[in-house]
Order: C-alpha cells, then structure tokens, then sequence
C-alpha cells in the first residue's frame, strides 16, 4: 500500500479519465488518497470521478485541453489550496501518426506540447511545490517508443525518450529533497486511447498489459527506482537498446507494420 502520509493528502492526475490514469486514481483511493482529475473529455471525467468517490475519497475534476497556453494557469488555480503530495502525468499518447517528411507541422506540435511542453510546465510547478513540503513524490508515464526511433510514430518516440532522460534527471536533483520521481515505461497496454487509434493488440506473441497491472506497479515502485519498465516489456527494452542499429530498426519496422493502422492523411 503507498503511503498516504509521503503521497497523499491530494494526487494530481493529468489524464486522469481513462485507462491508467483512472487506475491510479482508484488504487490511490483505497489508500486514503484524493484526487484532482485533468482530462479533455467532461463525460469520462466525470464518470471516473464518481468511482472514485464511491471509495470514499474527494476528487475534483478539471475538462481542458493540456496543450492550450492557459492549461497550467488553471491546473494552478484549481490545486492552490490542496495539500498535494503526488504528482502523475499520464496524458501523453500519440495524438498524430504520420510520416515525417509529408506530415502536418502544427499536429506534430500538439504531440510535443501535450508531451513536453506541458509536462515541464507542470512537473516544475509541482516538483517545487513537493521540494517545499519536503515529502512527495512524481510518476511520469512513458512507453517503449522512447528508445528507439520508428516509422510513422517518429515524434513521439521522440518526445517519449525525452521524458526519460528528463525523468532521471530529475530523479538525482530531487532525490535528497525527499521527493521521489519514477518514470513509468509502457508497452502495449489496452487502454481506450489504444482501441480509438486502431492498434492491433491481437497478435500472437505480443504481450499486452492491462492498466489496473501499470498503475499498480507505478505506485509500487515509486520511490525504489527511476525507471520501472512495465512487467511483461523487459525484453523488448533491451532489444530496443543493443549497438546494431541497422538490423534493430529495421526488424522493429516490420513488426510494427503488423500494428499500426494505415497512414492517416
């Protein structure tokens, strides 16, 4: 169980109405622990925010897009007066697949603003507020694509990386401020985000997580380690990671062709 005391009172939850980010906000529930859910759809909000209250906790609910100017703005405001102890930036899937060269520029921009730039917004914010308190703690959810370029996705298995290294970064500077900070990696996971980008998680061989099993070990592994890649992806991490780059992101490309729906336009 985490700790409430280190982590709670408030959890703040940048996407926090579905999949895992609704899974974090449950399981932190049964600890004691409230939450302030941010997503851009008012009605999974909503509906996630009333199971989480069913367990006897508060939580607000915020309905904005991360990507805006005035996100940060409003996430502060709203969380000014809460005594927050955990920080989870959860709202980073691939919002545009396409090729580079023939792409769309200001799509490609919402997957960095949505990625990084909001998430440096907020993560700064918050990490200051948890190095005041003296005790706290920060999850950032990432994903394999982030070490190691593919076709189609090849921003956001940049973005993806970034938010790793920054991570362990950010995992030394805040380490003796008692402020825990775990990168959380992800693989395939059958999430709704997963299902609306037309995914193929039916392949033999590939293993899929579901998001109860992320969100838990998130939580368990916070404050253990910088980096916990979610169980069942270990092998695919270190193929992803060895010196023959060539071979790896070509044998990489044709296996996600066997995943990826067609080009969008």
């Amino acid at each position: 169980m985490i700790d409430a005391d280190k982590y709670g009172p408030w959890a703040v939850i940048a996407g926090g109405s579905e999949g895992v980010g609704s899974e974090f906000a449950l399981q932190l529930a049964e600890a004691g622990i409230n939450s302030v859910l941010i997503a851009r759809k008012p009605g999974p909000l909503e509906e996630t925010a009333e199971a989480v209250r069913a367990k006897g906790v508060e939580v607000r609910t915020l309905a904005l897009d991360l990507t805006t100017p005035e996100a940060r703005e409003a996430i502060v405001e709203e969380t000014k007066d809460l005594d927050v102890g955990l920080f989870i930036y959860n709202a980073g899937a691939n919002t545009y697949g396409h090729e580079f060269i023939t792409g769309d520029l200001d799509k490609f921009q919402q997957v960095i603003d949505l990625n990084i730039t909001t998430q440096l917004k907020l993560t700064q914010h918050f990490g200051k507020v948890l190095a005041d308190r003296g005790r706290g703690g920060m999850i950032l959810v990432g994903s394999m694509a982030g070490f190691s370029g593919s076709a189609q996705i090849s921003i956001y298995a940049a973005v993806k990386a970034f938010s790793r290294i920054f991570a362990e970064g950010l995992w030394v500077e805040l380490r003796e401020r008692n402020v825990d900070v775990l990168d959380l990696i992800l693989g395939v996971t059958r999430t709704p985000a997963m299902a609306r980008a037309g995914l193929n998680m039916d392949i033999p061989g590939m293993h899929v997580s579901e998001p109860a099993d992320v969100a838990r070990q998130g939580l368990e592994n916070l404050g253990k380690t910088p980096v916990k890649i979610a169980e069942g992806n270990e092998k695919g991490v270190e193929a992803r990671q060895g010196p023959d780059r060539e071979k790896m992101l070509l044998a990489a490309y044709e296996a996600s062709k066997k995943m990826l729906p067609p080009q969008s336009e």
